[in-house]
């Protein structure tokens, strides 16, 4: 288990109850009102319905990044499936790889090309211990960053660790059109991120990293 995991779970407590609140910042909040033209946050109009292109349910491919931890012991991607699940989409494969950069790297391109793969989650690796190569591995693989997610993810996670939040590097892109979030490897963190960000929002993302150009 890296620092970055060790940290998370000493500061995650198992008090923290993630779920009170969620339909209250990600129900059907982007109602852009009555008759009028919906746009696009990159300032293009259009007069359609801004999620118009979302996925119905997703396929999450997860993946765990540690050297010591199994699928029978991996309570972070444990609860980023229970948080996909939650929400009627599939989980379409769970898999625990070692921190290894070239490693990450082939298995991220294999996932993405799967044709039942719509977002990948990694947990684990976004540290600053040596063996932290997750965001080295994945991030030089995008076509799009999205640091939106990275920026919220933090400010979330201060009211839980305080300035220790420094030393995460929580990241999104987007690689062959599949959204790819990459989460701390604590239990909290884990469940934080997919609960209040990827999961609300990988259906929109998903829908309009393969929508066809207009």
């Amino acid at each position: 288990m890296t620092e970055d995991d060790q940290s998370h779970e000493e500061s995650h407590g198992d008090a923290h109850d993630h779920d009170q609140g969620n339909d209250d910042h990600h129900g059907h909040a982007h109602d852009h009102g009555g008759d009028e033209h919906h746009h696009t946050h990159d300032g293009h109009g259009h007069d359609h319905d801004h999620h118009a292109h979302d996925v119905e349910s997703v396929g999450a491919a997860i993946v765990t990044v540690s050297t010591s931890r199994t699928l029978d012991d991996d309570s972070a991607g444990d609860a980023i499936a229970a948080a996909f699940e939650a929400a009627d989409h599939e989980v379409a494969t769970r898999e625990v790889v070692p921190d290894d950069f070239d490693g990450l790297q082939s298995t991220v391109d294999g996932l993405v090309d799967r044709e039942a793969v719509d977002v990948v989650v990694t947990t684990g690796g976004t540290g600053v211990t040596p063996d932290d190569v997750t965001i080295e591995a994945v991030s030089g693989l995008f076509e799009k960053e999205l640091p939106g997610f990275g920026e919220l993810f933090r400010r979330y996670s201060e009211d839980e660790i305080g300035t220790r939040v420094v030393g995460t590097r929580a990241t999104a892109g987007i690689l062959q059109g599949v959204p790819l979030f990459c989460l701390p490897g604590s239990e909290n963190a884990a469940r934080l991120g997919s609960e209040e960000l990827i999961v609300p929002e990988a259906p929109h993302l998903a829908g309009l990293a393969t929508r066809p150009e207009e």
